[in-house]
């Protein structure tokens, strides 16, 4: 059985988020949705639970970061080409969020990023099999 991962985020409008990625193209299992969390459904195997801050304090005692003022983590996740990266970035951007860096290209990677409604950091990224830098070790 292939691991599983379960990214969890504190939001503060759990509707508002949802209609957000739902605009990404991503869907929510319904079995494990309330007025509390929502999880939503990347791939087979990774999916994000989307919890209310109040929620979200439950399970830990330390202090929520604000995403817009501190970054705990950066969700980075594959996309199949550059074109698949910009789409994505733009429909988040159209959807409500913000660029904080300009896409980069490295050649054999290719990468942009957006900040979310809760300044969660998202990023997509393609790298290019045939140009992969040979490894020095």
């Amino acid at each position: 059985m292939a691991t599983q991962i379960f990214v969890n985020l504190s939001v503060k409008d759990l509707d508002l988020s949802v209609a957000f990625f739902t605009k990404l193209g991503y869907t929510f299992n319904p079995q494990f949705t309330d007025e509390n969390a929502t999880c939503m459904v990347i791939s087979d195997t990774i999916y994000v639970m989307l919890l209310t801050e109040t929620y979200f304090q439950t399970f830990t005692k330390k202090q929520i970061v604000d995403a817009h003022k501190a970054v705990e983590c950066s969700i980075a996740l594959s996309a199949d080409s550059k074109d698949a990266v910009n789409e994505m970035v733009e429909k988040a951007v159209a959807a409500g969020a913000t660029i904080p860096n300009e896409a980069s290209d490295y050649g054999f990677m290719y990468q942009h990023s957006f900040d979310d409604l809760d300044g969660h950091h998202w990023e997509f990224v393609w790298m290019n099999p045939d140009g992969m830098p040979e490894h020095q070790g």
